[in-house]
């Protein structure tokens, strides 16, 4: 049998993302639609820790959908790691009668998630929120298309410079475990070459291809580097390059939390609108414990067990376009 639920809560946590506000608004309206009393966790586990919590009305959302950051803040807790800090945060819902959460972020917060549900049996959906689009179980995750446009839109820019100064630019993007960032960014940018994470793109195979390059005489370019890339970051991976190839101009850009900055694109407001309506839904329906996402173009529902251990691959066949339009 479902649960009914009355009084539901909504927290972000974790690294921000652009579109975690258009999730909020979503969540908020929806419940009240469906005759919830809807509560903000401001800060997220801290805040729920810390008792900051707060009613919320449809007013309260507006005017956020275009806002990049979040209107209810984010933290990372590690007191929320303890029993101690879970039982301090239990007794802040039941103070507010709350019967469910709804958790905004990434691995972290599902795995914190995961875990406070199974201790206290309160049902929680999670709504993928992170610019790294790392998750398993959803297409794309709130904030990433934002930042691949941010990205994107550096690396032109520094492409102007690096055309007029015929000189090479590496330039580093976010991605400690994961290459999505740096391997769409690179393709939408017309990059002349990219490393990431994944795979086993060394200094030796970039090296080759720049002197490829440099035998059909263009003296300029723009490599993307993931900041988890095995080789090192871009200043690691650029000095490298510059004690192997010394007719090299290089120079080193770190576009670094722009990339988390900024109104979010029309696909992320879209996207995050759908996943925090799903949500407020699948709560009502009894789910739990599950993330909801988007695979080809349908609904879908991971559970955090899957979301937080499953490796979400990288397309091979994205990577090998990327190579061949690089040369």
């Amino acid at each position: 049998m479902t649960r009914a639920i009355k009084r539901l809560a909504v927290l972000t946590s974790g690294g921000d993302a652009p579109g975690m506000n258009a999730a909020i608004r979503a969540v908020v309206r929806t419940a009240i639609y469906n005759d919830l009393h809807v509560f903000g966790v401001e800060r997220g586990y801290q805040g729920m820790i810390e008792g900051k919590i707060r009613r919320l009305e449809t007013g309260d959302v507006g005017n956020i959908i275009q806002r990049g950051g979040t209107m209810l803040k984010t933290a990372r807790s590690m007191e929320f790691m303890t029993p101690e800090g879970r039982a301090r945060a239990y007794e802040s819902l039941q103070a507010f009668d709350i019967d469910a959460i709804v958790a905004i972020g990434g691995n972290g917060t599902f795995t914190g998630a995961k875990v406070f549900s199974s201790e206290y049996d309160i049902p929680i959906v999670g709504v993928p929120g992170t610019i790294d689009n790392d998750l398993y179980g959803t297409d794309l995750t709130i904030g990433f298309d934002t930042a691949i446009n941010t990205a994107m839109e550096a690396a032109d820019k520094i492409r102007d410079t690096a055309y007029s100064h015929n000189r090479l630019f590496f330039v580093e993007v976010m991605g400690r475990h994961a290459g999505f960032i740096a391997l769409h960014s690179a393709i939408g940018s017309g990059a002349g070459g990219v490393m990431i994470p994944e795979n086993n793109y060394n200094i030796d195979d970039l090296v080759l291809h720049l002197k490829k390059s440099a035998k059909r005489q263009k003296p300029f370019g723009i490599i993307i580097v993931a900041e988890g890339n095995k080789e090192g970051g871009a200043a690691a991976v650029a000095k490298q390059v510059q004690e192997r190839i010394e007719n090299y101009d290089t120079k080193v850009t770190v576009i670094g939390h722009l990339q988390r900055g900024g109104s979010p694109t029309c696909i992320d407001r879209v996207l995050a609108s759908r996943l925090g309506y799903e949500a407020v839904n699948a709560l009502l329906a009894g789910k739990s414990n599950v993330m909801v996402g988007i695979l080809n173009n349908d609904l879908s529902f991971t559970s955090f067990d899957d979301a937080i251990n499953r490796t979400k691959p990288v397309n091979d066949s994205l990577m090998r376009m990327a190579q061949i339009l690089a040369l």
